[in-house]
């Protein structure tokens, strides 16, 4: 019977797809979570947090449990199966066309990612085990905050520390110890997170706010949306969309921050490396904080674009505020 519900499942129109996994299969779903055409999980318990989303024409199916964190995506193409779990930490991302064995449990840390074409494997045997040949199981634990680009292959029995970087199409035999940054067949370490990462002052901070918001200009204004009239100031962008005017700012850590009141617009959205920065009141501003990560949740096209934007490009997880704050 179950076999029966997993197929339901499958062919249902994404919006129903989370109600009949709480129904049919006893999953745990949180707020928000979408399910594309022709995905679905088939698993011994099935958790979901808030806002995640697994993308069309993914399967799961594993006889542990399966459990994914808030915020996270599995996109689509994606296969997992085995005989043990598969964990999926917050804010986590693992792309298309990437293939999971589970047959060992597989652990995914929070704010972790594995590109496109990655391979995963806990089991490896195909030679007869009782001719001399050799079989390897084991399980496979991903840190928090890893970057495994596309086309990296894990070996089983491989535990991969936080705060790693493995460069593309590297194979890894071995374990990883955290910090460091690797590439190659077999992956050998090159240097340190450390050592790579910039540190980021107040300044620096705002340069890369308005580095971004040129960047959303050019890609996500011009090219994506097509919006040739766009009016740049300094920190500021003026244009329209759909017949509505929009004001995008950068509201600076100590500088004084643009006057957010001009008559053009009739909303405003604003990238914030202000601490503690409240927006005035009396105009319609929706402000993605790049401080505590955080932002009210509406439906603005220009203010979700931004916010994809954020997350797509520059790996910048934004939350939604809780709605009663």
């Amino acid at each position: 019977m179950s076999v029966l519900f997993v197929a339901l499942i499958l062919l249902a129109p994404p919006p129903l797809k989370p109600w009949l996994m709480r129904i049919l299969l006893g999953a745990r779903i949180g707020r928000n979570v979408r399910i594309g055409w022709f995905a679905g999980i088939a698993a011994h318990h099935i958790a979901i947090g808030d806002e995640s989303e697994i993308r069309a024409l993914t399967f799961i199916s594993c006889h542990g449990d399966v459990i994914i964190g808030r915020y996270s995506i599995v996109s689509s193409f994606v296969l997992a199966y085995g005989a043990a779990d598969l964990i999926i930490g917050d804010h986590a991302y693992i792309g298309p066309q990437t293939l999971i064995n589970c047959d060992e449990c597989v652990r995914i840390g929070d704010y972790s990612a594995l590109g496109a074409r990655c391979m995963v494997y806990t089991h490896g045997s195909f030679f007869p085990y009782t001719e001399g040949y050799w079989v390897r199981f084991g399980p496979v634990t991903i840190g928090n905050y890893v970057w495994c680009a596309a086309g990296v292959f894990i070996h089983p029995g491989v535990t991969i520390g936080d705060h790693v970087f493995v460069n593309s199409r590297s194979v890894i035999t071995q374990d990883v110890a955290s910090g460091d940054v690797l590439e190659g067949f077999p992956a050998r370490t090159l240097t340190t997170i450390d050592r790579l990462k910039r540190t980021m002052s107040p300044l620096r901070r705002d340069a890369a706010a308005r580095q971004i918001l040129d960047h959303f200009v050019e890609l996500g204004l011009r090219r994506e949306l097509r919006l040739h009239h766009v009016e740049r100031r300094d920190g500021q962008v003026l244009f329209r969309y759909r017949g509505t005017p929009y004001l995008i700012a950068c509201i600076p850590s100590a500088a004084d921050p643009p006057s957010l009141a001009d008559r053009r617009a009739d909303r405003v959205v604003a990238l914030v490396t202000r601490p503690e920065w409240t927006p005035p009141a009396g105009t319609a501003i929706y402000p993605l904080d790049l401080i505590t990560c955080r932002t009210p949740r509406s439906r603005d096209p220009i203010h979700q674009a931004l916010r994809t934007f954020l997350m797509r490009y520059y790996g910048i997880q934004i939350e939604y505020l809780d709605p009663a704050t």
